[in-house]
């Protein structure tokens, strides 16, 4: 997609960290924003009175993203699995249901999300992923089973979708785009480590990047180790 075809952007999430980091990367690049999180939560959005179009309200709520991304070339959306309601899966049909056509659509999740099962995963990490389940139906509080059905129902669309799959993440100052590949368990991958501000900066390049269309990159920060060797190993 031209970069000059991207000119309203809604924003499903803003009010999180990632969320507000994409809405950062969105202003600079001089889009319109658009964002939509719930209502206790858009004084967390303050830094940006004045630049956005804020919607209040549950993202998994269809009127609510109908009316936020009217009009918009893309949207961004944070796929979070709270609680015990189908929050995630909500909020994807919602913007599967509502986004005009043709627009890009580019979905946020981690690294547990599988779209063709060819993933490679460390015991420890299905073992980490399988505990954070039981628990988290336990205390009620996630539902990381139903961020599975919302990656389902998005991988089975014919819309321009993408979904970002991320990695261990910390905060810090941008070290650049991630890079990516097609399945966890490739070497470049093995750092397991990103920036935050990067996974959103990712998030926003992928409005543009036609490569990443109906695409599950897997990615990982670039100046993690396995990005460096794997760089170089490129070049020679």
């Amino acid at each position: 997609m031209d970069t000059d075809r991207v000119k309203r952007v809604c924003i499903i999430g803003a009010s999180g960290k990632l969320g507000q980091y994409m809405v950062g990367h969105a202003l600079e690049r001089g889009y319109e924003v658009v964002g939509v999180c719930r209502e206790r939560s858009v004084p967390k959005l303050a830094a940006f009175e004045g630049r956005m179009t804020v919607v209040p309200g549950d993202t998994n709520d269809p009127e609510v993203i109908r009316r936020a991304v009217a009009g918009c070339d893309g949207v961004l959306t944070v796929l979070v699995p709270w609680g015990v309601r189908q929050y995630a899966s909500g909020t994807a049909q919602a913007v599967l249901d509502h986004a005009r056509p043709g627009a890009r659509l580019v979905f946020s999740c981690g690294w547990h999300i599988t779209r063709d099962g060819k993933d490679k995963y460390s015991r420890l990490f299905v073992l980490g992923v399988r505990i954070a389940t039981v628990l988290a139906k336990l205390v009620r509080a996630v539902e990381l089973d139903d961020q599975v059905e919302a990656c389902r129902r998005v991988f089975a669309s014919d819309t321009r979708w993408t979904v970002v799959r991320g990695s261990s993440l910390e905060e810090g100052e941008s070290q650049g785009l991630p890079v990516w590949s097609r399945h966890v368990g490739d070497p470049v991958l093995a750092g397991n480590l990103t920036r935050r501000v990067d996974f959103a900066l990712f998030m926003v390049a992928a409005l543009t990047d036609d490569t990443l269309v109906r695409e599950a990159p897997a990615i990982v920060g670039c100046r993690t180790p396995s990005a460096l060797a794997h760089a170089e190993g490129s070049r020679t």
